[in-house]
């Protein structure tokens, strides 16, 4: 097993732009963007995540420029049915 490092920053943020390689660009709700990459269990499952869905981003206290999506918040069924 990895070690858990317990110093991880977890922000809730909107996928603004999809790049290449599974890599996002995340604006966090402190209004700050990161670029960010989906965790290896996200690819696992193939969970997919697409522009303007709301994540669960962590980041580390050494890089707050560059993060890993680890959720993706699932939207309203009233916010899909438009």
């Amino acid at each position: 097993m990895a070690k858990e490092s317990k110093e991880k920053i977890e922000l809730r943020g909107t996928v603004t732009d999809c790049l290449p390689g599974t890599q996002f660009r995340v604006e966090l709700e402190n209004d700050h963007e990161v670029l960010a990459y989906l965790s290896g269990k996200m690819r696992k499952y193939y969970i997919r995540v697409l522009l303007g869905d709301r994540v669960l981003v962590e980041l580390s206290p050494y890089d707050l420029t560059r993060g890993r999506i680890t959720y993706r918040y699932k939207t309203s069924p009233a916010a899909t049915s438009r």
